[in-house]
């Protein structure tokens, strides 16, 4: 059944950018929103409000008539606890909590593998491994899958916490392991919105790679079934790796280089990550 308002947080981020004409097609209205003041032009069906996820009385007028919510609106990086505080944990509260008081059906929200960060690499953990994060980052994503349960069984609000790995182009060893394409995000964030039933749930944001590090079998009901395979780049980004060194954090930890920098510094900043943000 389409949904009649469907509220798309992070909206003007590089993910954002490929989610909002998917997203504006399952729901007779998009809201997208960002704390930016212009996303670009607007598809059809969609709405675009400028909010600060850390001011609760902007996230509860954004929130208003909606059935549900993506929430990928966030600082999408290690950084010092006061900013992560700000837009990561209080941001959270507040979209669950107007997501409540409007009687919002269920929150997708962008979790990360950083919740788990700090577990070995060699460990093929599931969706229910314990929270191991690897930053304030990471730490951020642990309070907001708990604060998801907490709230689906405290107050009814269902949840899918999606646990992404590497949305990005592959250009490291570990990405052939970890890449999410982007035809695969909109995959599963649609199954998590048309999932009928999902009470609370985690799942790992993965694409179908031989060398993924993560076990999604017991998210398998809601029907997430990747397509893309990160072997394809095996050859080229092996060819060009450096030598491994099993005493590097970096190559031994899932959160790869966040389990390495120091609190508050950035974790992109060692990774190389390409800006194609979809143009609109």
């Amino acid at each position: 059944m389409k949904l009649k308002r469907l509220v798309l947080t992070g909206a003007a981020g590089r993910l954002g950018s490929y989610l909002r004409e998917p997203l504006s097609k399952l729901a007779d209205e998009l809201v997208s929103s960002d704390i930016a003041a212009d996303p670009g032009k607007l598809y059809p069906g969609e709405r675009y409000i400028q909010a600060d996820l850390a001011k609760y009385d902007e996230v509860n007028a954004l929130l208003d008539g909606a059935d549900m919510v993506v929430h990928f609106g966030a600082i999408p990086d290690e950084a010092p606890f006061e900013q992560i505080l700000q837009s990561n944990i209080i941001g959270a509260y507040n979209v669950w909590e107007a997501a409540f008081q409007h009687g919002v059906r269920r929150v997708v929200y962008a979790s990360s593998i950083h919740a788990v960060g700090m577990h070995a690499s060699q460990d093929f953990i599931g969706v229910d491994a314990a929270h191991r994060p690897d930053t304030y980052y990471g730490l951020a994503k642990c309070f907001a899958e708990d604060l998801g349960r907490m709230y689906w069984e405290k107050r009814g609000v269902e949840a899918v916490c999606l646990r992404i790995l590497s949305c990005a182009q592959v250009t490291s060893p570990r990405a052939l392991g970890t890449w999410l394409s982007y035809g695969d995000l909109i995959h599963l964030v649609e199954r998590a919105i048309d999932t009928p039933t999902t009470g609370f749930a985690v799942i790992y944001g993965v694409s179908n790679n031989d060398r993924a590090p993560v076990d999604n079998s017991k998210a398998g009901f809601l029907g997430y079934r990747p397509k893309d395979n990160a072997e394809q780049f095996a050859a080229r980004i092996l060819a060009e790796a450096k030598t491994p060194d099993p005493s590097d954090a970096d190559q031994m930890c899932h959160g790869g280089p966040f389990a390495l920098v120091p609190l508050g510094q950035s974790g992109q900043a060692r990774m190389n990550i390409v800006n194609d943000k979809k143009p609109s």
